[in-house]
């Protein structure tokens, strides 16, 4: 059972390319090409369309190191999974703002793409999206920020909700999609 998670199918339309060599791994997909350095090796079966993730690692190790290397497997199958998604399909995720007068404006010019976020307060809010990620605005309190990187369209849409984390009492603020805030009661008198 333990051996199982460690063994990965390879997706038909997905293409692995091992270098032992510079340590790397290749996935080739339908929409992308992503590569990721390895600190364990490989075994790929191209007959049965299987990649196992070996316990052995392609420098000398301590005995602490030794202990963590179980650890170290699940981490790298969890990585290669992302690579075979990330090749395969575009990844997004949904925004809303809740809030009375609080608004998105997203413009695009051949340099850069510029998100602008009125959320309140007595200024504005800009915040630089990265070539690699689009953004397509449904209306102006909802958004989706889609592309081939889990990893870069987490990080945006964290920095985004950091400009106005939602508030317990009220809930206004930048939430994901379905995301449901339970509201805290406020004082009596």
């Amino acid at each position: 059972m333990e051996q199982q998670k460690f063994n990965l199918r390879i997706p038909q339309n997905i293409s692995v390319i091992f270098s032992e060599k510079k340590k790397t791994l290749t996935v080739i997909g339908p929409i992308a090409t992503k590569s990721m350095k390895l600190k364990l090796k490989l075994i790929i079966d191209k007959n049965k369309k299987t990649l196992s993730i070996s316990p052995l690692t392609f420098s000398r190790t301590s005995n602490a190191e030794k202990r963590r290397i179980t650890a170290l497997r699940a981490t790298t199958a969890a990585q290669i999974k992302h690579l075979f998604i990330e090749s395969s399909t575009t990844i997004f995720q949904k925004l809303k703002i809740v809030g009375v007068g609080y608004r998105i404006d997203f413009t695009e010019n051949s340099e850069n793409k510029l998100l602008t976020l009125k959320l309140g307060y007595s200024h504005y809010f800009y915040v630089k999206v990265p070539n690699n990620l689009n953004l397509n605005c449904f209306t102006r309190t909802k958004f989706s920020i889609f592309g081939n990187s889990y990893q870069e369209i987490s990080k945006l849409s964290s920095k985004i909700r950091e400009k106005k984390i939602p508030e317990p009492y009220k809930g206004k603020g930048i939430l994901y999609e379905n995301e449901v805030i339970t509201l805290k009661e406020g004082k009596k008198i």
